[in-house]
């Protein structure tokens, strides 16, 4: 048999419960705590409950050396390992072994209410994680075994995907946008000539053209003669080259040719 390595973990510690001798059941009602000798417990002493893999184990032993008494191991619960009784909610029937294949059945008390209620909901719990544990494991192997769908593409398989709205975001994407905010000119009034150009008004052409009139500008108050002489732009050499013999044949200087 394969060794379990399974770690013990603690489920529940009470330091005092009592133990007692139990009558053979009388009917298949169950059996009853007042059939008991309560006010003479057989033994008295520490309860835990562990828990091993699937398997958990009601020990009781002695609340100052820890010798362990006695041991029942549970396999499901409710079960035949531990049963309540009919008439109170603070007593239970658990059936021990002694690991030689012998069993026997005791009844197992507790002082307080509250007690009961742990022991109860400890076994609950453990085992209510052993169904979730095998309801897991039954998924997981019925996944294992289903055959796998392939998704991958087979050798020369191709497909075709159709976007339709790709032409209509180009079109919309081609249309060039309004300059100026998206705001249309306003209407050509009545004054408007055929060119699109407004004449200004009457007192600004005559300003204008004053402004552009160079006489005004160069009229600093002398009298514009009566007729301006031509102009020659080689007068004034010819002027000056008279000048400038006349000069020299005055001045009794040599003229070089």
């Amino acid at each position: 048999m394969a060794e379990d390595n399974s770690y013990e973990s603690m489920l529940c510690v009470k330091p005092e419960v009592h133990v007692y001798r139990i009558p053979p059941r009388a009917s298949n009602r169950g059996y009853r705590a007042a059939d008991w000798k309560l006010d003479e417990p057989a033994w008295s002493g520490r309860m835990k409950i562990t828990a091993k893999g699937k398997m958990a184990f009601i020990k009781l032993e002695d609340k100052n050396s820890g010798e362990l008494f006695a041991q029942a191991p549970v396999e499901q619960y409710p079960g035949c390992a531990v049963e309540a009784v009919t008439d109170s909610s603070r007593y239970f029937v658990i059936r021990i072994e002694d690991g030689n294949g012998r069993h026997a059945f005791i009844g197992l008390g507790f002082a307080d209410r509250g007690d009961s209620f742990d022991f109860n909901v400890a076994l609950q719990d453990h085992f209510k994680w052993v169904k979730q544990e095998g309801e897991l494991a039954k998924l997981e192997a019925s996944q294992s075994a289903a055959p796998k769908l392939d998704l991958s593409f087979k050798e020369g398989q191709t497909i075709k995907i159709s976007i339709g709205n790709i032409k209509k975001k180009d079109a919309a994407v081609a249309k060039p946008r309004p300059m100026g905010g998206g705001l249309l000119p306003p209407p050509p009034g009545p004054g408007l000539k055929a060119g699109g150009v407004i004449p200004p008004p009457a007192g600004q052409q005559t300003a204008a053209a004053a402004q552009t009139s160079p006489a005004p500008l160069l009229d600093f108050g002398s009298p514009s003669p009566e007729a301006q002489p031509s102009f020659d732009m080689w007068g004034d050499f010819t002027s000056a080259s008279s000048n400038s013999s006349k000069d020299t044949v005055k001045s009794g200087w040599v003229q070089f040719s």
